[in-house]
């Protein structure tokens, strides 16, 4: 589908916005497709191309988020982190800390940090976008979940984890999985 895609628009002018979106498909259908090197090569041109062009920055953002996932599939996982990190900043730059994007980015953020074992970093970012993530989308809302989910991993996946850090872990996970199956069912991944 990416091949075919790319190949419909690749004559138009690289400013046309077929072209860009076609190449964005590319990269992802090559990335899905575990082609990480190729992958990899698309999704920075995609990048190049749309700050050469003065794209909007939600757009760049979009662009950068994949190219960050194309890092993790290469094992490049600081650079991804880096970029996840940066998308953060800006779309809580450019929407606030209460849109919907933003909470998504900050979770994908505070997952990166895990994987690198930041967890004191994810913990605090965490702890501060969980309250927001519960107010804004509602405690049943996946992002809300997967926020608290992944703050349970901080407490129990550090090695000098406290005996109250695991128990807090414990009852949050206890309580993440019960409103997870209330809402989602008991044949959902995350139950």
């Amino acid at each position: 589908l990416g091949w075919a895609c790319w190949k419909t628009y690749v004559g138009r002018p690289e400013v046309h916005n077929a072209h860009i979106s076609a190449m964005g498909q590319l990269g992802n259908c090559l990335g899905a497709a575990k082609h990480h090197e190729a992958a990899l090569s698309v999704k920075e041109t995609e990048l190049s191309i749309l700050r050469r062009v003065g794209a909007r920055e939600d757009r760049m953002l979009v662009a950068q988020t994949n190219l960050a996932i194309t890092y993790q599939g290469l094992g490049r996982f600081e650079e991804a982190s880096r970029m996840i990190g940066d998308v953060y900043s800006g779309y809580l730059r450019l929407e606030g800390v209460e849109h919907e994007d933003t909470l998504r980015a900050a979770l994908n953020y505070a997952i990166s940090l895990v994987k690198l074992k930041r967890f004191e970093e994810a913990k605090a970012l965490l702890r501060k976008m969980m309250p927001v993530a519960r107010r804004v989308l509602g405690a049943s809302h996946d992002y809300t979940l997967r926020m608290r989910w992944n703050y349970a991993e901080t407490l129990y996946k550090d090695a000098g984890a406290s005996l109250a850090g695991l128990r807090e872990a414990v009852s949050t996970l206890e309580e993440t999985e019960q409103t997870a199956r209330r809402v989602l069912g008991g044949a959902h991944p995350i139950t």
